[in-house]
Parts: C-alpha cells; structure tokens; sequence
C-alpha cells in the first residue's frame, strides 16, 4: 500500500512521463499500427500498465525504456488480436466492396511528395518546415530548439509554406494530372501558424 506522498509522487513523475514522451509515444504507435485512435488507446493503455506497475511497488531504472517496451507489447497484442475475414463471410452479411480509395491514395501521394519538396527549399527554410510539418512541433517547441524568437519561426514557416506552394504549383512533383493546394496536402490550417 502506497502512502498518500508516495502517491502524489508517482503521479507527478507520471505527469511529467506523459508530457515528455505522449507524442513521440503516440507517433510510434501510429507507424506501427496506422490508425491514429488505436495508437492513442495503446499509449493511453501503456500509461495505465505503467500506473498500475508504479502502485504495486514496481521500481523503473528507465522510464522511456520502459514505455516503449510496454507499448511494443500491446502492440503485438494488437495484431495478434485482428483476425482475417474471409470476403465471402463479409459479402453474406451485406458489406459491398468500395473500389473508390483513389482520394486517400491521391492524398497520400501528395503528401509525400509535398514532403520531398521541402528539401528543394533554401536552408534557411527547410529546417522549419519539417520541425512543423513532419515532426508537428508546435512554435513553442520549435523556438526552444532553434534559440530563435516565436515571431522569427512564425515568419520563416510562413515563407517557407510560400516558397513550397510555388515549387508544388510549378509542377515539380511529377506524376498527378490534377493539382491541388499545398494546404489541403498538408491538411495546415491558420492554426498553424497562431503564436499559441
């Protein structure tokens, strides 16, 4: 049984767990899994095993460690716990087959190309750009990394974005016949760019 300090404690070690490694933790489970909301319910579950090995007296050398070995578990939970239906079972029950995916695949494509773009910017840019767009760090985060002001960040995101929406609409990504904006690839809105 825990005292009531060793449990005001070991919440706040938790606390401070979540805020340094929820994102990264909810990243990882995004590439493994590829669904945002079962990534979230498996960090939101590592957090609870880690609870719940905390209050019995568990003892963590290493906490990142130790989450991420707890999440690659429920991980591998994940996947053992899907099971394959045959299309005949799902065609019995009424699911009719859509063969209309080429949006997302259209999307996807872009995205990534869209991300390549960014390594045709000038330096100064680029740096910004993917600490935004790829690693989603906010303008806070971003001003504590570089040492520059959140103004100087905001406007070098903001020309950056420039300088990407005229490399994309110059046709510098091959392949896709129909164009569309670098903010519907990017799915950015004004948001992004609010000082927070």
């Amino acid at each position: 049984m825990m005292t009531p300090k060793q449990e005001v404690q070991r919440k706040a070690i938790l606390v401070m767990t979540h805020h340094d490694y929820g994102r990264a933790l909810n990243t990882h489970a995004f590439f493994k899994i590829h669904d945002h909301t079962v990534g979230e319910d498996l960090v939101q579950d590592t957090f609870i095993k880690t609870w719940i090995y905390l209050v019995r007296g568990g003892k963590i050398d290493t906490m990142k460690a130790f989450l991420y070995h707890v999440l690659n578990n429920l991980i591998v939970d994940e996947y053992r716990k899907r099971k394959t239906t045959s299309l005949d079972v799902l065609l019995e029950k009424g699911f009719e087959p859509s063969a209309d995916d080429s949006g997302r695949l259209v999307n996807i494509l872009d995205g990534k190309a869209a991300v390549l773009l960014i390594q045709r910017l000038p330096a100064k840019y680029q740096k910004v750009m993917q600490m935004r767009y790829v690693q989603d760090l906010s303008l806070k985060e971003m001003t504590f990394i570089t040492g520059q002001t959140r103004n100087a960040i905001a406007v070098q995101a903001h020309r950056g974005l420039e300088k990407l929406k005229l490399l994309y609409n110059a046709g510098e990504v091959g392949g896709v016949n129909e164009r569309r904006s670098i903010e519907n690839v990017f799915n950015f809105s004004k948001k992004k760019f609010d000082l927070e």
